[in-house]
């Protein structure tokens, strides 16, 4: 017999700024994202987080922010860094200061790591965030039972726009190859213009896919069940 095809719908960024935080609730609400993930260090996480305790529904992790870059003139080049990533204490101090400020903010422990451009890959911040996670029990992004997606995006690795990936028909397309078992399917909604950044034109753009009819409807004839990290800590099926 098959296994489950099980499906966690997660937006990154949540708390970065108002409009960002507009599409994932749009994005909850009436489409398909079950988790988010909060960026503590930004203004519009007080109200993220409101939000997140009044809707116990939206699982909701903590988006680690150790910095940006953006892609100019074929060279990345840093928005903001927050801490010296080749330094280990620095690491280590910010990513448990930034889980203290979550449990400040939303009134209980994340259910889930992951960081801004996956910057918890490097090998010199990988090893503090991983130990964090053991020591929280929850699901790292990359390195736990939940098989991480990245398809759903509208910029190639040049920063130059893909928007048919994240149409309604690229979604669906996403959603017809996800393999069984566990799975994260990962997105940035947003409504307005109001964060800097190399992903702003396409926020809008997931937000409408993720609200078409025609996905959730595509979910349940190919018999994905949308779960979240809240969900799988009951079931505990996320382990590392």
């Amino acid at each position: 017999m098959r296994e489950e095809r099980l499906l966690i719908v997660n937006a990154d960024d949540f708390g970065q700024s108002p409009g960002v935080n507009r599409g994932i609730i749009q994005a909850h609400e009436r489409g398909i994202v079950t988790s988010a993930s909060l960026m503590v260090r930004w203004p519009a996480a007080f109200e993220a987080a409101a939000y997140a305790q009044r809707h116990p529904a939206l699982s909701v992790g903590l988006h680690l922010d150790f910095g940006e870059w953006s892609l100019r003139n074929s060279e990345w080049r840093a928005l903001y860094e927050v801490v010296d990533l080749e330094d280990d204490d620095a690491v280590q101090e910010e990513t448990a200061r930034q889980i203290d400020a979550f449990v400040r903010l939303v009134g209980r422990e994340p259910t889930h790591l992951d960081s801004h451009q996956h910057v918890h890959k490097r090998p010199t911040v990988k090893g503090s965030v991983a130990v964090a996670a053991d020591r929280l029990g929850v699901p790292l992004r990359h390195f736990s039972n939940v098989r991480y997606c990245g398809s759903f995006y509208g910029q190639n690795e040049d920063g130059s726009p893909i928007h048919h990936a994240i149409s309604v028909d690229g979604l669906i397309s996403v959603l017809s190859s996800l393999p069984s078992g566990v799975n994260e399917l990962a997105c940035h909604p947003g409504l307005g213009d109001d964060v800097e950044g190399m992903y702003r034109k396409e926020r809008e753009l997931e937000v409408e896919s993720l609200c078409d009819p025609r996905v959730r409807s595509r979910l349940e004839s190919l018999g994905i069940r949308l779960t979240s990290f809240a969900d799988l800590a009951v079931a505990n099926l996320a382990g590392g």
